[in-house]
């Protein structure tokens, strides 16, 4: 059978280089499995991939995306214990904008169907990130504080959630305070800090005391905004960097290094997923479904769009201001 997918053949700002096109799904054979999309997401590590800038590309032509779910539609012989209607993620290397997709049985994860699909779709980037590095860098214990910047995005409101589920405290630090604290509170987030010098003394005050400064930072900004979180943490505190939204170069105070035994580490998801053992990743993305069945992590969608609808969804996507994350349906 066809099935709509969204290719480009070329890396370049994707509304130059993304079309829909039909491509050929196989009927399974023996040990596959015909999986129908019904969510997935659209990321700006997906503009990266499509511009050629992430850090790992895939060979061309190819199709976009890194995130979805989807419903087995049609099973081949042997197939691992996976049956029609089971909900599994759309497998990540093949790309997942597209409507179906015929892969071995041995590659697919399946997902609980518990959860809705909006939110199921968006369980294994952002909250996962999250996750990994609260628990790799730094040894925190209930009552410490964590500190973020870009505190308003889809991971910083993940954060706040999944630290407060921890027994965590969170400071995140915004560009527009009086738009992102109302709801950040919501979530969880025990303050909320404006992108200025002023909230380098004020962050001692939040938390009572140099002493108390936090041991963990994350940025994903770069530029000034990262090289004033080097005077928000506290001694020998960790700043783990996952992103760069500016582009910007992170230059960071000397006297930082050496008066504050700062350090710096840097984590993506993607090699962490290829690092891990199978066992490793279902148990960390067991632990974000856990908190999704409860209702402990909230997570927005701000609009859905058909695949053939690409251009309005890749446009709405890299509008700024949004509260949610785009996604498509077959």
């Amino acid at each position: 059978m066809k099935a709509e997918a969204l290719v480009y053949n070329e890396t370049g700002k994707p509304l130059d280089v993304l079309s829909l096109q039909e491509i050929d799904v196989p009927a399974p054979q023996t040990g596959e499995v015909t999986i129908a999309l019904e969510r997935a997401v659209v990321h700006p590590s997906d503009m990266g991939m499509i511009g050629g800038t992430y850090g790992r590309l895939r060979a061309l032509p190819a199709v976009a995306g890194r995130e979805g779910v989807g419903r087995i539609a049609a099973v081949g012989g042997n197939a691992a214990g996976l049956s029609v209607g089971d909900r599994v993620r759309m497998p990540e290397d093949a790309g997942v904008w597209r409507a179906a997709i015929t892969v071995p049985a041995s590659e697919v994860e399946k997902v609980p169907s518990d959860i809705p699909a909006e939110l199921a779709a968006m369980a294994f980037i952002n909250p996962m990130t999250v996750w990994r590095i609260l628990h790799d860098f730094v040894e925190l214990k209930p009552g410490d504080w964590v500190l973020q910047n870009a505190g308003s995005s889809a991971l910083g409101q993940c954060l706040v959630q999944i630290a407060r589920g921890l027994g965590l405290r969170t400071v995140s630090v915004v560009r527009n305070v009086e738009k992102w604290e109302p709801l950040l509170k919501a979530l969880g987030a025990d303050a909320v800090l404006p992108e200025e010098k002023d909230s380098i003394k004020r962050i001692v005050e939040i938390v009572g005391g140099k002493g108390n400064l936090p041991k963990l930072a994350l940025n994903s900004i770069g530029g000034e905004s990262a090289a004033r979180l080097t005077r928000m943490v506290g001694f020998a505190g960790t700043i783990v960097t996952f992103g760069g939204m500016t582009g910007d170069l992170i230059r960071f105070p000397t006297r930082e290094f050496i008066f504050n035994d700062l350090r710096l580490r840097g984590f993506w998801m993607d090699r962490w997923n290829r690092s891990a053992t199978p066992e490793a990743r279902a148990e960390t993305a067991e632990k974000i479904f856990a908190m999704m069945r409860a209702g402990t992590l909230k997570m927005a969608v701000d609009a859905v769009y058909p695949l053939r609808e690409y251009k309005a969804a890749i446009a709405r996507a890299l509008e700024g201001g949004r509260n949610g994350k785009v996604q498509f349906t077959a």
